[in-house]
């Protein structure tokens, strides 16, 4: 019975796994439409390339080495299906001698959820380089971002390795439940180094230092695409919860669920509201990055919160995310899609509510933690980027800039009938 009982839980919690980790990947659909509607129609079909090439990358490289250095996996060596049968039937032996009802479920589908956290983070810094960089050397920075970068950040925050050597994250008390840091603000800080080499798109700031909205080409995609991120949201927090098996850990996954929804209600209620009382009119895009900002921010930690604080805190980030958008422009930082905002700003004030709600962190170990993560992504992500614009160079011509990267990049165009 013993043995029954361990089976159903590890079937139950792997099947969890795997269908979060679908809606993860689901999120890769939302960044792609998402940017592909706040760029010129010019630049839509490099986009496309870009962001389904870079989640082709990510598995890739993770596959590789990246899941090694993270976890100490061996996947490329030895595979983890091969050794399956063999884990599955030390558990399930275990388990018939008294099984104390801790997570359990398939190797592979812990692999799978992870992978597609990587695509993630390197979906963040496609947006803010979005419309000027070259696509080859866009997908050269994935190759060392998804493979080395990310992985060896992860290792000090979930894979609980000390930092360098050094100092322990976790016995300084920091908290990252889902990723605000350890991914998001992570992708930031790769994008925000990316953007200080490449430079602001051509007539994006006057001489005088006015700044020229540059609209995207389809906002009805924009919005499309921020849905299916809101929905995939509920498996990147969700499945955080590593398990379904038993009551308490359901129970807490159905809240993680809905403060998950909370937040992002919150912070497109806070974006709107701040829109409106800064530019007289309800501004769809910033709308769409409140929303985000509060599921960034909520992703720290989304399962102490009582509803109501998980709305509140969505509500700041996405107040925090307009007037972020705003002071990078002014300073002329150009971030097309808002993604150093949106993923840095609200992800790092998401790592510093955790301790409001969880007794466990502590405020000190969540700066320590942010300015761990977001110096070691900003400055390596800096070396990388330095590297190739020396070898092969970050920037399109403006020539290829004014024509746009499809015809320059790609060969063909989005649009055809509409521009010829």
């Amino acid at each position: 019975m013993q043995s029954q009982i361990f089976e159903l839980q590890y079937a139950l919690d792997t099947f969890y796994f795997l269908v979060c980790g679908a809606l993860v990947m689901w999120m890769a659909a939302g960044f792609t439409m998402l940017e592909a509607g706040l760029v010129r129609s010019k630049n839509t079909v490099e986009i496309l390339t870009k962001n389904i090439s870079l989640f082709a990358t990510a598995c890739t490289m993770y596959m590789i080495c990246g899941y090694a250095i993270m976890y100490d996996g061996n996947l490329f060596l030895s595979g983890i299906a091969g050794g399956e049968t063999l884990v599955n039937d030390a558990l399930i032996a275990s388990a018939s001698n008294g099984f104390d009802g801790d997570s359990v479920y398939s190797a592979a589908s812990d692999f799978f959820f992870q992978v597609v956290f990587v695509a993630t983070c390197m979906s963040i810094v496609s947006g803010a380089v979005a419309e000027r960089m070259k696509l080859w050397a866009f997908l050269l920075f994935a190759v060392v971002m998804t493979g080395f970068i990310y992985p060896l950040e992860g290792s000090w925050t979930w894979g609980e390795k000390d930092v360098l050597g050094l100092f322990s994250l976790s016995e300084m008390g920091f908290s990252d439940f889902a990723g605000s840091g350890i991914v998001h603000m992570a992708g930031a800080a790769a994008a925000l180094s990316g953007v200080l080499l490449l430079g602001a798109r051509k007539g994006k700031y006057g001489l005088n230092g006015e700044i020229r909205a540059i609209p995207g080409a389809n906002l009805p995609l924009a919005a499309l695409g921020t849905l299916i991120l809101w929905m995939g949201w509920f498996g990147f927090n969700g499945g955080s919860v590593l398990k379904l098996g038993d009551i308490a850990s359901a129970n807490s996954v159905a809240m993680v669920f809905v403060n998950t929804n909370a937040a992002a209600a919150g912070g497109a209620i806070g974006a709107l509201l701040l829109a409106r009382a800064i530019f007289g009119k309800a501004d769809l895009t910033m709308l769409l990055n409140g929303a985000l900002a509060g599921l960034v921010a909520i992703t720290a930690e989304p399962s102490t919160p009582s509803v109501l604080q998980a709305t509140l805190f969505g509500i700041c980030a996405g107040a925090i995310v307009v007037v972020s958008i705003l002071a990078l422009d002014r300073i002329k930082i150009d971030d097309p899609v808002g993604a150093i905002s949106v993923h840095g700003v609200a992800g790092l004030f998401g790592l510093l509510i955790v301790p409001i709600t969880n007794s466990s962190a502590s405020f000190i170990g969540q700066v320590v933690g942010a300015v761990t993560i977001f110096a070691w992504v900003f400055i390596t992500s800096a070396i990388v980027w330095a590297i190739i614009k020396a070898v092969i160079g970050l920037r399109i011509s403006e020539e290829h800039e004014y024509e746009g990267a499809d015809i320059a990049e790609c060969g063909m165009e989005a649009y055809p009938e509409f521009t010829h």
